[in-house]
C-alpha cells in the first residue's frame, strides 16, 4: 500500500484545514485507516481511525469534537477534517494504513502496516 498525505499548512489559531491521504496499491475498501501526528521533540501519537467500511470511527481525547475522519472508497481517499484547530495541533501529520482484520489496538502504530510521508501543520497563536 503507498500512501500520500497532503493538505498540511499553517492557519491561525481557531482556523480549520482538511488533510487527505490518497492511498493506492491495495482495494481501498480493505484498509482501515488512521491518522497520527508527531509534533516536535515527541513522540508520534495516535489522532483518529476509521473502519473499512466507515461505520467506526475512533478518537483521542485531544481531538475529539474538533476534528473528524472521513472516507471516500470510491476515490481511495481517507480525510481528517480539523476544526477550531489550537497551536499544540502543530504537527507532522501522518496517515497509515492496516490491510489486516479491525481486531487490535488502533491506537497502537504496529496495529498499522503502510505509512504516508507526513504533512506539516502548523497553528500560530
Amino acid at each position: 500500500v503507498q500512501l500520500q498525505a497532503s493538505g498540511g499548512g499553517l492557519v491561525q489559531a481557531g482556523g480549520s484545514l482538511r488533510l487527505s491521504c490518497a492511498a493506492s496499491g491495495r482495494a481501498f475498501g480493505t484498509l482501515a485507516m488512521g491518522w497520527f501526528r508527531q509534533a516536535p521533540g515527541k513522540e508520534r501519537e495516535f489522532v483518529s481511525v476509521i473502519n473499512r467500511s466507515g461505520s467506526n470511527l475512533q478518537y483521542s481525547q485531544s481531538v475529539k469534537g474538533r476534528f473528524t475522519i472521513s472516507r471516500d472508497n470510491a476515490k481511495n481517499m481517507v480525510y481528517l477534517q480539523m476544526n477550531s484547530l489550537k497551536p499544540e495541533d502543530t504537527a507532522v501529520y501522518y496517515c497509515a494504513a492496516r490491510p489486516r482484520s479491525w481486531n487490535g489496538d488502533w491506537f497502537l502504530e504496529d496495529f498499522y502496516d503502510a505509512w504516508g510521508q507526513g504533512t506539516q501543520v502548523t497553528v500560530s497563536s
